[in-house]
């Protein structure tokens, strides 16, 4: 299966949640929310890697993955307990969920810029600005 296929998956998977968390939320303490979330999480990762054991396939870490993995555990925590806050302070998913992701994708990919020294394009650049257009137009609509 191609990248675009696993980016569609995950798209659908990151709207998914952003429901649930809007029909969660007034329901449950955000803490009992992330510890639920962590939980699926690590259920999910646990079966995988016994799944994969299963099959014969290596299991294997390094320090400079380990370090990185664990930032993407917290950073999703964080964005799992700031849509419970977002979206219980009264956000209506039309406007929080895109302005949450489309400010994470303007950071992510000035990161992209500054730390991994990506190149800058003239279709980056008009991209961004579209970006920056939507994320304007949806607050302001």
């Amino acid at each position: 299966m191609g990248w675009i296929q696993y980016a569609v998956f995950s798209a659908f998977a990151l709207a998914a949640a952003d429901f649930c968390v809007k029909l969660a939320v007034g329901k449950l303490s955000n803490s009992i929310a992330v510890l639920l979330y962590g939980s699926c999480t690590f259920l999910t990762g646990l079966g995988w890697v016994l799944w994969q054991w299963a099959r014969g396939e290596p299991q294997y870490a390094q320090m400079s993955g380990i370090l990185p993995a664990i930032g993407v555990g917290i950073a999703f925590s964080g964005v799992t307990l700031g849509l419970y806050a977002t979206f219980g302070a009264g956000a209506p998913i039309s406007i929080g969920s895109p302005v949450i992701r489309l400010g994470g994708i303007l950071l992510a990919s000035l990161a992209g810029l500054v730390v991994l020294k990506e190149p800058l394009t003239l279709r980056y650049v008009i991209g961004i600005l579209l970006v920056c257009s939507g994320m304007y137009l949806i607050l302001t609509r």
